[in-house]
Formats: structure tokens, C-alpha cells, sequence
């Protein structure tokens, strides 16, 4: 079994005292006017109620909130607009801050609060946002009760902000930032992003710059496709201006200024804090999902596993929640703005999703009419542009008015004045219904997974391998996105002209799907998934790395015809083999190296057994080396192609780097070292949770971004099992803000409490929200 080691970069901040006593009404011991004596008594402060009778306004009837030992809320409610209402509630007690700023992200609205750092950011935001409208095409797509249910779920967010509007989670008090009342408008806000149009602008410039042949071959497109350059593209125009265009503002991983603390609070924070910028130490993403039948399994029934992979943060991206009212009784994860459940399970199936890929946003290059920048050629005749004209607040300074232009194509991000071309991106979240997993609703009262895949047809994004197991014991999967057809003969690898010859044609209605496949599983890991004669394709993927790709070691691990267990099922999720580091071993065998210290390490690595370990050595040699500008550079080539002298020359930099950043006693270099996680709070370094060593990651099964894991039992729903990290709340002080995180470094999983029996039996804390 892995240790929990930490290394603190703060100190932990999961109060044991709260677990012992409860979490009462914290805000009666606030005295007015009178400031806490420290920031963390201020956030034990601004906790709200999870214990007691607690009167709501807007309920209808009361509600019950059981949180469980792991500080997953059950929600029984007695019809659905309460049980949506409680769910926003909910969220609101243990995730407002992280809410805020989706809100703000998604409706381009940063730069209030952050300055001008931010205006290009919201511009661009505001530029890729859903305009509408909002009508029934919209609201039913989610759900024949979507606006009702997205309309309760804001009413109970904002209960709980009108009922805390003195006393909000701690980054508002000390911040002053207020957040504004929810809609079921907010509730669908689109994801401002370019997905698949970047690579389409860079295989672009790689063409201008290769030709067609070698760009191809270097981006190796599986399935293969000779590529084409649409008529009338002159690749040469595309530049890294243009490519720039789409990362305004940095992007939305770049490190933005933290908003400034008052005045009156400063004097609560040591003379050595300061505001963080983001800390990220993501080393791979992506998901992992499988189903086993009931040939496979040994309970007669489906196990369905999940896991997947994004980025590690605190708070953490997902949210475990029971749902339950008459028509509804669901439980598992969800993502911002976290109504409903994602991946889980009901009484009847059990599903799970992991990123297809699909290439639903294209790049079109208008042809603006030179006499008019805001008109553009189409079919040989001049059309307008149509104008935006936006305000965008900023701290500090007066607003900024900006012009958004957009085509029939979508929103303009580029425009090249010399040569009078713009470039726009047509994307499906322009669609009705694209707001990102809210298609999850359908799927939570799926019957059967022949209905799921019916209902799995309205989960238009994000692209999804939904896979499913139920308990007659069928088993099937969707890559479901909504998915264009491209007229004009175009697969979508490259940018296209706007003039009318290459089009969308409306979307797909088949997609890939499995239904009981003979082989008694099914398996995905954002590969392709197009079945053999399927064109054109829903994605295109590469063969540069197949032979190290995880789907590669899952199908290793997982074959037809054996039984497959639960516990089998935590092996593979927590499996650290490296199958590039295993193939990678011949290069460094059969040879001795010149300098008798890096004989040593050559012979470490040649010996490993290729397990990324948290307490290797040769693990933490092998990465740090192949981390190596040169050998990053060499991409997905084998290291059998690099000659004994480069690879002695970079074990020798390897162990110069490693006796730099960890000492020069060898025993120490261990992986874990070398592979850590930090969990800095988003605001102040006082709340940082301790940064832990990792095992996995680099391209194993056992990947870094798994925050979330789900294993579930379809014969025994109380059987089934999940982890969060680092915990369900996002707030200081909370008995929840921590408290996963050791189970998560440990790879280890809590009960998935499903029956009422079993949530009573490790029931922590119980609330009830009345009327």
C-alpha cells in the first residue's frame, strides 16, 4: 500500500473539532464590528448549518440533507421542484466561491473584479457566448422539465445567498465581493473555447511550412486520411497571430491577478502572505471507462468503472450528490454548475463518460469585401457583418466599450486587415441545447441502456463516451455529441473558406454505439472509437502513441471471456505500468555507459520493472530524463532510436537536475519527489491543503487527473464505490474541505452509500430545510 506523505506548503486545515461536534450556525458568534483574531477563525465563522431544522424560504415542503462520514449530501425530497431548489441550496453551502467564478469565466464578467488583466479574457468570452434563444428548442433538449428544474435549482442558491448575505463563505468577506442572484439562464451558460479549431489553424501552419505530405505524416491521423487542402485556403496567411487570437487574454489556463483582499482584513494575514497565482501540476489528461457483462462478471451482473481525468484543483472540479424525490433517485458526480448527476447511477443503470473528442468547431476564412471591413463576400455577393457593441466593467477604470462581429459562420476572433480575410469559428455550442453535460438529466431516469442510448442522443456536449450497464444486464455505449455533417467534401482537419462551397449541413443522427457486443465488454480511453468503416469520422486521433496509449494497457489487463471483478476493477484503475517506459528500456540495455556514475542509473532504469511507484528511484531517473528538452522535442519517437552516447549525455544532465533538486543521496530520488500535487487554495496560502506525492500519471492507467473514480456494483448498488479529492467542500474549515485527500494520495475509495439503510448507517450529519 502507497504512504500518505505531504509535503506542506500550508498547513492543513481539516478541523477535527468540527467533525467531533457538528457544524451548528457558526455566524451567532461573530460580533458586530469586532474582526476574528485570525483569517481561519473568520472561515470557521462563515460555515453554514449542515446540522438541525433550518427554515428556507421557496420550499414547499420539508426537505432531508444527510451527509455521510465523507461529507456526501443525500437529498430526499418529496417532489422535484424542492429536490432541485435543496440541490442549489446544497451547492451553494459547500461551493459558491468556485460557482462565482464559473459564473464570471462563462459570462465574461473578470474584469469587475480583477482588472484590467482581464478585459481581453471577457471579450473573448463574451465574443464565443450562447446568444439565444432561450425557447422551448433550448429548455426541452436538457429536459421536457428543464427550465422548471433550472429554475429551482437557481432559486435555491439564491436562497441561501439571501439568507447568508451577511455572512457569505469567507473569500466573499474578505474580498467584498458580492454574488448575484442565478437564473436558469446562468444555469446554461456555454464554454467559452476553441477545441478542435486550434489544431485545425496549426496543422494549417504545419502545411505551409512542410507541405501536405510530411505535416500529414507527422500528425499521423488515425483513422488515416490523405489530406487535402480545401480549395481556395492559402495556408500561407495563417500565422501565429492568428493562432494567438484564440488564446486572448492568455487563455483560460493562464494565471490571472487574485482579487484583492480589503483593507480592513489585511491585518489578519501574516507579513509573509501573499495572493497565489494558479499552481497546476497536471502531467497527463484524459479518462479511462469500462463495462463488464454479466458473462464477465461475478455477480451475473454489469460492473461499471470510471475515472476521469481532469484538472486537480482546489476546490476539486467534481461534486458527489444523491438525488431523491418521487421520478428521481440518482447519485454520483457532476461538474460546474453542478445540477443533476453526470456519471452514477439510478435504480436501474449505471453509466459513466469519458472525452470522445468530437470535432464539432470548424474555422472559416471570410473574405471581407475591401471596400467595407464590416461585409464579407459570400456566393460572389457582399453580406454584412453583424456588430456587438459591448461594455465591460473594470476595476479600477472606467468600462471599455468593445465591437464583437460576427458572420454567418459564427464569431469573428481574427481579422487580417492586409489581406482582408477574417476568421470565424462555427461551433455546436452556438446550438440549442449544447450547454456542457446537462444532457445528464435524460440519462438520470434511463430505464435500460437501450433507452439510454435513445436518451444519449441528447447529450450534445461535451463529446462523451457514455457507457452504460443495467440491471437486466445489458450493457452498451454512444460516442454522443451533436455532431455536424460537412457538405463539400471537407472532414474538418483544416480551416475552410467562407464563401459558400463548404458548409454544415444539419448533424448526424447515427453515431457510434455498441449494444451487448460479443467480445462481453466495452472499453474507452479518448481513442478511436470509430468503428472499422465509418466515415468520415467523428474524430480523428493519432498512431504515434497507440503502442503507450492507455486504452493499449486496459485491453491488455481486461479480455473477453474472464471474469473481471470489482477488485480486479481498482487494480486497473490504480495501475502505474508504464508501457512507454517498458519500451523505452531497450535503449538503455545491452551497453555500459562510459562515466561509472551514470552506469548506475543507466543499469537502474535497464532493471526497472516500469511501475511509476511513488517510492522509486529508477521511476524518478527514467522521467526526470525523459523530461529532457531533447527528448520532449523527440515526441512520440521510441528511445531505441537515440544513440548510446545522447542517452549517456542526458542521464548524465538527469542526475546533475536530480542531485540539484533533491540532494545527492540517491536513496531519496523518489518518484514521488519528482510526480507531487499541490492543492493551494485559490485565494490565500493560510487555506492550502498539504501537496502530496503521487504515484501514476505520465501516461499510466493511474492517472493524475482521476479526482474522481467511480466503480459500481449493479447487482449491489451499496456495494459500489467512488473517491473525491480533496473533498466535497470548498470551504476552509470545513470538516469536508480535506478530508478525501488521504484516501486519494492512498488510492483507496469510500462506500458509494445508496439505500436508505446504508446512508443511515453512516449518516454524519443531518439537516432539514423546511418551508
Amino acid at each position: 500500500m502507497a504512504v500518505f506523505r505531504a509535503v506542506f506548503s500550508g498547513p492543513a486545515v481539516v478541523a477535527a473539532t468540527l467533525l467531533a461536534v457538528g457544524c451548528g450556525d457558526m455566524s451567532a458568534s461573530r460580533s458586530i464590528g469586532q474582526l476574528p483574531k485570525d483569517v481561519k477563525t473568520l472561515a470557521r465563522q462563515s460555515l453554514s448549518r449542515i446540522d438541525g431544522d433550518l427554515k428556507v424560504a421557496g420550499l414547499q415542503k420539508p426537505v432531508d440533507v444527510i451527509r455521510d462520514e465523507w461529507g456526501v449530501p443525500h437529498t430526499y425530497a418529496q417532489n422535484a421542484d424542492d429536490l432541485f431548489f435543496a440541490q442549489g441550496y446544497v451547492m451553494a453551502q459547500d461551493r459558491l466561491w468556485q460557482m462565482e467564478w464559473w459564473r464570471r469565466e462563462h459570462e465574461g464578467r473578470l474584469a469587475e473584479v480583477l482588472g484590467p488583466a482581464a478585459v481581453e479574457r471577457d471579450r473573448q468570452a463574451r465574443l464565443l457566448k450562447y446568444r439565444g434563444p432561450f425557447d422551448d428548442a433550448e429548455w426541452t433538449s436538457y429536459h421536457k422539465d428543464a427550465k422548471r428544474i433550472f429554475t429551482a435549482y437557481a432559486n435555491g442558491i439564491n436562497a441561501y445567498i439571501a439568507q447568508h448575505g451577511d455572512n457569505l463563505p469567507v473569500e466573499f468577506t474578505l474580498t467584498g465581493i458580492t454574488p448575484e442572484p442565478w437564473t436558469a439562464e446562468t444555469v446554461v451558460l456555454r464554454e467559452p473555447a476553441f477545441g478542435d479549431a486550434v489544431s485545425e489553424l496549426r496543422l494549417a501552419m504545419d502545411v505551409a511550412k512542410l507541405g501536405v505530405k510530411e505535416a500529414n505524416r507527422r500528425a499521423a491521423p488515425d483513422p488515416w486520411d490523405d489530406l487535402t487542402v480545401p480549395e481556395g485556403l492559402d495556408v500561407s496567411l495563417i500565422t501565429d497571430e492568428v493562432l494567438a487570437a484564440t488564446r486572448a487574454g492568455g487563455g483560460r489556463g493562464q494565471a490571472l491577478p487574485r482579487p484583492e483582499i480589503l483593507e480592513k482584513y489585511r491585518k489578519l494575514l501574516p507579513t509573509s502572505s501573499a495572493l497565489l497565482l494558479p499552481v497546476s501540476d497536471i502531467h497527463d489528461l484524459g479518462s479511462n471507462n469500462w463495462v463488464v457483462g454479466p458473462s464477465m462478471s461475478p455477480t451475473g451482473k454489469p460492473i461499471v468503472s470510471n475515472d476521469p481525468h481532469r484538472e486537480v484543483s482546489n476546490p476539486s472540479l467534481r461534486y458527489i450528490v444523491h438525488l431523491n424525490a418521487p421520478g428521481w433517485n440518482v447519485i454520483g458526480s457532476g461538474d460546474p454548475p453542478f445540477v443533476g448527476v453526470s456519471m452514477g447511477h439510478n435504480e436501474k443503470v449505471a453509466w459513466g463518460l469519458t472525452i470522445v473528442g468530437t470535432d464539432f468547431q470548424d474555422v472559416f476564412v471570410e473574405d471581407l469585401n475591401p471596400a467595407n471591413a464590416n461585409e464579407m463576400i459570400y456566393n460572389g455577393t457582399p453580406e454584412p457583418l453583424k456588430v456587438v457593441t459591448e461594455t465591460i466593467k473594470v476595476k479600477g477604470e472606467s468600462p471599455r466599450t468593445v465591437a464583437l462581429k460576427f458572420s454567418r459562420h459564427g464569431p469573428i476572433f481574427f481579422v487580417d486587415e492586409v489581406h482582408h480575410k477574417a476568421y470565424a469559428l462555427r461551433s455546436v455550442f452556438t446550438e440549442p441545447g449544447t450547454a456542457s453535460y446537462l444532457g445528464e438529466l435524460k440519462l438520470d431516469q434511463a430505464q435500460n441502456c437501450k433507452e439510454f442510448l435513445e436518451l444519449a442522443m441528447y447529450w450534445k456536449a461535451n463529446s462523451e463516451n457514455l457507457i452504460c450497464g443495467d440491471v437486466d444486464g445489458n450493457i452498451s455505449w454512444q460516442a454522443s455529441a451533436l455532431t455536424p455533417h460537412r457538405k463539400g467534401g471537407w472532414l474538418g482537419r483544416l480551416p475552410v473558406p467562407g464563401t459558400g462551397r463548404y458548409e454544415w449541413d444539419g448533424f448526424r443522427a447515427e453515431l457510434p454505439k455498441e449494444y451487448n457486443p460479443s467480445r462481453g465488454f466495452i472499453a474507452t480511453a479518448n481513442h478511436n472509437i470509430n468503428p472499422k468503416g465509418y466515415w468520415p469520422p467523428v474524430v480523428f486521433k493519432t498512431t504515434n502513441t497507440l503502442p503507450y496509449d492507455r486504452i493499449t494497457r486496459i485491453l491488455q489487463v481486461i479480455k473477453p471471456g474472464q471474469v473481471f471483478s470489482i477488485e480486479d476493477a481498482q487494480k486497473l484503475q490504480r495501475d502505474v505500468y508504464s508501457l512507454r517506459g517498458a519500451a523505452d528500456q531497450a535503449a538503455f540495455r545491452g551497453w555500459t555507459a562510459k562515466d561509472p556514475v551514470v552506469e548506475s542509473a543507466r543499469d537502474m532504469v535497464a532493471k526497472w520493472d516500469a511501475l511509476l511507484s511513488v517510492d522509486s528511484v529508477p521511476a524518478a531517473i527514467y522521467i526526470t530524463w525523459r523530461r529532457l528538452p531533447e527528448q520532449s522535442a523527440s515526441g512520440a519517437e521510441p528511445a531505441t532510436s537515440v544513440k548510446h552516447d545522447a542517452i549517456e549525455a542526458g542521464l548524465r544532465k538527469t542526475i546533475d537536475k536530480l542531485t540539484a533538486d533533491l540532494g545527492g543521496d540517491w536513496s531519496q530520488w523518489r518518484y514521488g519527489r519528482v510526480h507531487a500535487q499541490a492543492y493551494p487554495h485559490p485565494l490565500l496560502k493560510e487555506f492550502d491543503l498539504p501537496t502530496v506525492e503521487r504515484r501514476g500519471g505520465n501516461g499510466a492507467v493511474g492517472a493524475d487527473g482521476a479526482t474522481y473514480r467511480e466503480i459500481i456494483d449493479v447487482s449491489n448498488w451499496d456495494r459500489s464505490l467512488t473517491i473525491n479529492t480533496p473533498g466535497q467542500s470548498g470551504q476552509p474549515e470545513s470538516p469536508f474541505y480535506g478530508n478525501l485527500l488521504p484516501l486519494w494520495t492512498n488510492d483507496q475509495y469510500f462506500q458509494m452509500t445508496f439505500s436508505r439503510s446504508a446512508v443511515d448507517a453512516h449518516a454524519a450529519h443531518r439537516l432539514k430545510l423546511t418551508p
